[in-house]
């Protein structure tokens, strides 16, 4: 499985929030938010973040997809 930001992105442009303010707001580093851009892994402590200045949760922000298996 890998993890999916969609929601995350969607959930800004609702809150009328840009990255670089989600990053500031966060204290998030550019690379944690270069990770989330390409649909990498971050840490829980950084979700925690965001799901407090978003006030939501995690299930908000990201989702797991099944990768396809190619035979």
């Amino acid at each position: 499985m890998t993890v999916c930001y969609n929601k995350l992105w969607k959930l800004l442009i609702d809150k009328n929030m840009k990255k670089k303010d989600l990053r500031l707001a966060t204290g998030m580093s550019t690379t944690a938010l270069a990770k989330l851009g390409k649909n990498q892994h971050v840490s829980t402590e950084i979700l925690t973040k965001i799901c407090t200045v978003l006030d939501c949760d995690f299930c908000d922000i990201i989702e797991l997809v099944k990768e396809e298996q190619h035979d």
